[in-house]
């Protein structure tokens, strides 16, 4: 009689549990309708705003060298079959003929950068120093790079996009600028970013606002959105970013470039914004590459890192045949919208293409923390040092939003909107629960470590959508959120550009993998390259250059 009621018992509770599943699923279905919705709604709004029939097309490119990659270009200044002034001075001319349209550079050193890239031919002329020592020592000598405003470069403009800050210059150099510099780069100019590195475009009430060189309509993505438009518009060989929630990897996709975020707390973030590299907190931001090459990854990766290459494993030969696979398709954070068709198809595509060369079947993940992608990165921002309220007013005093809207509304405001809903976001909505946002991150970064491993990558999406029309995202707010979930878990991931959408737009995916093993995500990233966009990369070239 006892088992009975025991088993009757137990029944019930899987009973109640099930009809309890069952009702979830039903929400969940009925917040992806209604999310869809109004996503359609926005989209069909939003094609009648801009033109995108008619949309300006950029000048082409006059010197063919202008598309190769940093290190060939380095690889031929070397060999003395391209000097580094000419390659200087077709960099400065590109900007002056594009800048108007894109609006990417916002200040330069033109005239010093000539200087330095004869320096660099003179040097070459006289030095001992074979080609192979020079490569090892300085292998981006004579190539010209860029970098974005909120990373001091001495003597150049230093606002973050803050109008208090309008007449700032940096006095000294990053320590990322500087590494870059000693790997023999000529700092050429910086590029545009939104207001304190915060948004999902790249505008500011200093410089104002960046466009796509795919098409001007749409966004260039932040807080990189000017470095990603120069090299994507063949301005610049390469240039550093920096990303806390997708912001090198976010610009590398909708403008079709690679972006790498590294393992975290490798890269000094001495002159990032108003960091001195010496905070006390743990931190997720990290300077990256970016690059229009994958091969371009590593080397700069090499200099940024400094000392601590010695925890990587990038000059390790990675053999596919040894990498496993695993992939996710939805995530499934209800505050993002759902990835679209071709986006699914281009991640699947990727991963025949990567089962095709590694020899096994890639394994779909269904984490259930990946439902959280926005809320536990809210949690971990609101950890970092600093405080918004207080560098918004450029550590003078604190911004308050109940002062600043009014103005804002009556078009007296210094700051942008993305600014505003920031402070409101802090002051309103509830902090998330430290506990939970913790143990949730704990759960998924170690079922990710053991799923993936020390020799597995994980291919995830980068965006919902290929890049939406300027101002979609404060309707969109949290579509970021599958590139910041990878900085929670403080993993390192490649962006790969993976051709073009049916409106003519990049598109991509992230390669993931665990702490340390930046080499999988790079040598996974040089696979697609090679062995499925080959064709897809010219397309981009081509689509940008000679239209």
């Amino acid at each position: 009689m006892s088992t009975n009621k025991k088993e009757k018992k137990k029944s019930s509770y899987e009973a109640k549990k099930g009809t309890k599943r069952s009702r979830m699923g039903c929400l969940r279905w009925m917040l992806w309708l209604i999310h869809y919705i109004l996503d359609s709604l926005v989209d069909f709004i939003f094609k009648f705003i801009y033109d995108d029939a008619n949309r300006k097309l950029l000048i082409p490119v006059k010197h063919s060298f202008l598309v190769e990659s940093a290190t060939g270009l380095a690889e031929k200044i070397r060999n003395k079959e391209l000097s580094s002034e000419k390659l200087v001075q077709a960099c400065i001319d590109r900007i002056v003929e594009v800048n108007a349209d894109l609006n990417c550079v916002v200040d330069s050193r033109f005239q010093e950068a000539l200087a330095e890239a004869r320096g660099v031919d003179q040097f070459l002329e006289s030095t001992s120093l074979s080609v192979d020592e020079l490569r090892r020592d300085k292998p981006f000598l004579g190539v010209p790079f860029t970098s974005k405003e909120s990373t001091h470069a001495s003597g150049m403009k230093n606002t973050f996009g803050l109008v208090s800050r309008r007449d700032c210059k940096a006095t000294v150099d990053a320590e990322i600028v500087v590494r870059v510099k000693a790997g023999g780069g000529i700092l050429l100019a910086i590029t545009n970013v939104p207001e304190l590195n915060l948004w999902q475009e790249t505008r500011n009430n200093v410089y104002g606002q960046t466009n796509n060189p795919f098409n001007v309509n749409r966004t260039a993505g932040g807080s990189s959105g000017g470095e990603a438009v120069a090299i994507a518009a063949c301005a610049s060989p390469f240039g550093i970013g920096t990303d806390i929630g997708g912001s090198a990897r976010m610009p590398g996709f909708f403008c079709g470039i690679y972006g790498h975020k590294p393992t975290t707390g490798l890269i000094s973030t001495r002159g990032m914004t108003f960091r001195t590299g010496q905070e006390k907190e743990k931190t997720m931001v990290t300077a990256g590459p970016m690059t229009r090459y994958a091969a371009d990854i590593i080397p700069f990766l090499k200099l940024l890192v400094g000392d601590n290459v010695s925890k990587l494993k990038l000059d390790n030969k990675v053999d596919m045949a040894s990498v496993r696979l695993s992939y996710v398709v939805e995530p499934g954070d209800l505050r993002v919208s759902a990835v679209t068709k071709e986006m699914r198809s281009i991640i699947l595509q990727a991963v025949t293409h990567l089962e095709q060369q590694c020899g096994s079947q890639a394994h779909q993940l269904n984490l259930p923390g990946f439902r959280y992608s926005y809320t536990l990165w809210r949690y971990w921002m609101s950890k970092e040092p600093g405080n918004f309220a207080f560098d918004l007013g450029n550590k003078k005093h604190e911004v308050s939003w109940l002062m600043e809207l009014p103005k804002m509304l009556m078009g007296q405001s210094q700051h942008t909107l993305p600014a505003m809903l920031k402070l409101l976001e802090t002051a309103v909505f509830p902090p998330v629960p430290a506990k939970w946002a913790e143990e949730e991150t704990t759960k998924l970064r170690e079922a990710l470590i053991e799923e993936l491993g020390d020799d597995g990558v994980l291919i995830f999406p980068s965006h919902p959508t290929p890049a939406h029309h300027h101002y979609v995202p404060f309707f969109r707010p949290y579509n970021f959120a599958y590139w910041a979930i990878i900085n929670v878990l403080h993993f390192p991931a490649t962006q790969v550009p993976l051709g073009l959408s049916r409106d003519g737009l990049p598109l991509g995916l992230q390669v993931v993998a665990t702490p340390y093993n930046d080499h999988l995500c790079i040598a996974v990233a040089k696979e697609l390259e090679n062995g499925l966009i080959v064709t897809c990369l010219l397309v981009l070239l081509s689509h940008i250059t000679y239209n």
